[in-house]
């Protein structure tokens, strides 16, 4: 089933822009951006109006969805996604201008239960029983065969050996973003989610930590689209800037690149 994004959430807008020429003001960058980024790239975008003047309308979904809108000629200026695959994807379908691609951040995946929940710390490794620290409960992540967040949790579990017996405890949500929900409303026992996005929900906790060698590296690369306005170099060029870097670290991502100013 394709997932439709939601309309753009967030225009990010800040009053210093009104001191910007009107021409930028009435610029608009779309932004398809992985569910993971919305809370940190919402003050990342905030920032560039600021210094822009340029507006930017931000859709966030499963990296997944937004690919295959993409493919199918969805109208947008810049992609981000949460693993190279998906990018990969986009520009297999010729929706990508190649060039502009920069694997930009980093993050990592954590086990998390309801911030009132009885599970206290467990530490994650060979042999870890997942299926029995989740009792009768559900375990929620992304769908593990098209979530960039539930197939970084499959590799992981099945590397350590917890995949089959608590494959038919899983709850597969449409984003990562939806699987927080799932477990912040304790509808599920536990989830596996970005470091992030725990860091952002007040609902959960944290109770561990996968080891970074159980899956593959967490990268999400960003480029501009093959349809893209003008403005979207500028963009880029502020994702990579000073700026960016440090709105991003604070929210915990790991920045990638060397900042370029």
């Amino acid at each position: 089933m394709l997932l439709v994004p939601a309309l753009p959430q967030a225009f990010a807008q800040d009053s210093k822009a009104t001191t910007a020429p009107a021409a930028a003001q009435d610029k608009v960058l779309t932004v398809f951006a992985a569910a993971s980024m919305k809370n940190a790239l919402d003050e990342v975008d905030a920032a560039y109006t600021a210094k822009s003047g340029v507006k930017v309308a931000a859709s966030y979904a499963a990296s997944s969805a937004l690919a295959k809108q993409l493919g199918q000629g969805a109208p947008a200026d810049i992609f981000i996604s949460a693993d190279t695959d998906w990018m990969d994807y986009s520009i297999g379908k010729k929706a990508i201008n190649e060039p502009t691609r920069v694997n930009l951040l980093g993050n990592k995946i954590v086990l998390i239960a309801p911030k009132d929940s009885k599970i206290g710390n467990v530490t994650i490794g060979q042999g870890f029983d997942l299926a029995k620290l989740a009792g009768d409960g559900r375990i929620a992540t992304g769908d593990v065969k098209a979530v960039p967040v539930g197939k970084y949790a499959k590799a992981a579990l099945e590397k350590l050996g917890s995949w089959k017996a608590a494959e038919p405890k899983f709850a597969m949500a449409e984003s990562v973003r939806a699987a927080l929900a799932l477990v912040a409303r304790g509808e599920a026992a536990l989830g596996i989610v970005y470091e992030t996005d725990a860091k952002v929900e007040p609902g959960v906790k944290i109770v561990g930590a996968f080891p970074a060698d159980s899956h593959p590296a967490i990268i999400y690369p960003v480029a501009s689209t093959a349809t893209a306005k003008s403005d979207a170099a500028g963009y880029l060029a502020f994702l990579r800037s000073g700026t960016a870097k440090t709105i991003f670290e604070k929210y915990g991502f790991t920045f990638l690149i060397k900042p370029t100013s």
